[in-house]
């Protein structure tokens, strides 16, 4: 079920984003198989979240017949995932060009942090040096205060998982009418630098200044921040437009008082000061009670133990326990293709054998593989 049901998928095993890309895609309804080492065998399991909803074989891909039995995969697939350094699957014999030989359609996906070219593109690196020079990080932090990293949700994620998701299913698309293939190049700085966009245009007209901790969503606004209560838990307001500022300040207990105009910047500090001292004065649950269900856009901030308890989250099953590990559910929803509950990720190469027989491999031809070491058989 799912609305990517009948897409086939390789995907050459790494980590960060193309296990997430790949997670997405799988949970929609995508058949995708990973491709996993032959060391890595029994390990992974219900923890693994980023491995669910597919089945994984163990390929050994410095041997001739491993790197064989890839491509007859490759001749059924609509799309490859990789997220090697540039030049590591040409060396393993499975690059751009061996693969759209052997099937003119396919989408080659690759995923790195530099892209393909470029001084850095062969030195190695993480999310957070992604994002660093992006003005990502930069922007995230407070006046005064060090850069904080967002996980790893602005890189490896929201620019690389999420665009390289987008890359692949746009260049399926657009092979199914031109009846070629082609490359996909995507690196994470770019992904991170196009979700800056906005920012950047506001900082081209003169709305958002390069110093950190001044703007309005970057803790600058006393109407956009988080505040600490009474009994050291923290809330979340996000009152922009002059309607829901006003609720605010009228669910604050403030309306009485007289205070300096919202978006006078010069007396930001004296107001988010005041603030401070009014949302201390009671603890997280208390204001829930006061400000949820309103316009003032508010949410507590929630651990992740709690999250999955709150009534929105519960209502719309935005998390789902799975194999007895709660995590979240697929996204986004479809009203009439809708995807199954994701299977739980298995140990690294429980179903190899059986995988390969799903994409049209022969007994025999599988016997032939164990014997050459080339796939390691289930436990």
């Amino acid at each position: 079920m799912g609305p990517l049901k009948g897409i086939r998928i390789v995907e050459l095993g790494g980590i960060g984003p193309v296990p997430f890309c790949a997670t997405l895609l799988a949970d929609l309804g995508a058949d995708v198989v990973r491709i996993d080492r032959p060391e890595q065998a029994g390990t992974g399991g219900r923890f693994d979240v980023l491995r669910r909803s597919r089945p994984t074989i163990c390929v050994d891909l410095k041997t001739t017949e491993g790197v064989e039995a890839v491509l007859r995969l490759v001749e059924q697939a609509d799309a490859l995932l990789e997220g090697f350094r540039p030049g590591v699957t040409e060396r393993l014999g499975l690059g751009p060009d061996v693969c759209l030989t052997r099937n003119p359609k396919l989408v080659y996906a690759r995923m790195t942090g530099w892209g393909q070219s470029g001084p850095l593109s062969e030195t190695a690196g993480h999310d957070i040096n992604y994002i660093a020079l992006t003005g990502a990080l930069h922007s995230i932090r407070r006046a005064g205060q060090r850069p904080v990293p967002p996980l790893a949700l602005v890189g490896d994620y929201g620019g690389g998982a999420l665009y390289l998701a987008v890359g692949i299913l746009s260049a399926i698309l657009e092979a199914r009418d031109s009846g070629a293939g082609q490359v996909v190049d995507s690196a994470m700085v770019e992904g991170a630098a196009s979700l800056m966009g906005d920012y950047y245009g506001l900082y081209a007209a003169g709305s958002w200044t390069a110093e950190p901790g001044t703007n309005m969503e970057d803790s600058g606004a006393p109407f956009y921040d988080v505040y600490e209560t009474s009994d050291g838990e923290y809330i979340s307001v996000g009152s922009i437009e002059p309607q829901f500022y006003a609720e605010l300040i009228e669910r604050m207990g403030l309306a009485g008082e007289e205070l300096p105009e919202q978006h006078d910047r010069a007396h930001w500090p004296l107001l988010k000061q005041r603030f401070e001292e009014v949302f201390r004065s009671k603890t997280r649950q208390q204001w829930c009670e006061i400000m949820e269900g309103s316009d003032v856009c508010f949410a507590p901030v929630l651990s992740l133990e709690e999250a999955p308890q709150h009534p929105q989250n519960v209502a719309r099953r935005t998390f789902v326990e799975i194999d007895g590990v709660v995590q979240p559910a697929p996204a986004p929803r479809f009203s009439r293709t809708v995807p199954e509950l994701p299977p739980p990720p298995a140990e690294i190469g429980a179903d190899s054998e059986g995988t390969l027989r799903s994409w049209g491999f022969a007994a025999e031809e599988i016997d032939r593989l164990i014997d050459a070491n080339a796939i390691v058989p289930a436990r």
